[in-house]
């Protein structure tokens, strides 16, 4: 699989985490898949600019081992391509949802096994500062019993929820939503106090690596071309 098909694989994931949102069990499976793939199209980037500069990596493809065979072949142009992915890697995760993918991917790394996935009901249209508010409901096996047992809380908690956010909202001088404008999905919370949701953070980071791949293959071309 190259890397194009890894990153349209991360899009037909996507969908399937739009399909079973908000239920918890099925979002973290499929987000898992999406995290993995993601992984996987750094991995053939480096893959690719090791056939390109003629390392000849053996074994596992990722920035530590094609750095150490640049290195050790003194191949400075190719320790320069692993000095503009960190650069590019690091300004392409500044924004708050690729920055929640990354610490994604080094969670599932060092622990395999995400936190707990919350249901939340929130804005579509945001401003800065608004709320989530989490959906407590009973689960069994970790997959909701049934949507209707959800519905029923949503409908609960609704009025509480539009209270908070347009006192909010006022103090702010913001316009103020009505129950039409709520969504219900799926949040996850990597640090303190941080919930982002899944299906937005996912979205805008296919954009994150179909832009880096296009960036990379153009700095191995400016830098494995002789002039």
């Amino acid at each position: 699989m190259n890397i194009e098909d890894k990153i349209k694989e991360c899009e037909s994931i996507l969908k399937q985490i739009k399909q079973f949102d908000p239920d918890p069990y099925y979002v973290n499976y499929f987000f898992n898949s999406y995290l993995l793939l993601v992984n996987k199209v750094y991995t053939g980037i480096f893959e690719e600019a090791s056939r390109d500069f003629g390392l000849f990596v053996s074994g596992k493809f990722n920035r530590e081992t094609f750095l150490e065979k640049a290195r050790e072949k003194n191949d400075q142009k190719a320790i320069d391509f692993v000095s503009w992915f960190d650069k590019k890697y690091d300004e392409e995760h500044k924004n708050i949802y690729p920055n929640f993918i990354k610490k994604c991917c080094k969670f599932q790394k060092d622990h395999q096994k995400l936190p707990k996935i919350k249901i939340m009901i929130s804005i579509e249209d945001r401003y800065a500062g608004d709320p989530n508010q989490e959906i407590l409901v009973n689960l069994k096996n970790e997959k909701l019993r049934s949507k209707e047992e959800l519905q029923i809380e949503i409908k609960r908690q609704i009025p509480i929820f539009l209270e908070i956010i347009n006192y909010k909202r006022s103090i702010n001088k913001e316009s103020k939503i009505n129950e039409k404008q709520i969504i219900v999905s799926t949040f996850l919370s990597i640090e303190e106090d941080e919930n982002i949701e899944i299906i937005h953070a996912s979205e805008i980071y296919i954009s994150v690596m179909k832009r880096f791949l296009v960036e990379a293959r153009e700095k191995i071309i400016e830098l494995t071309t002789w002039i």
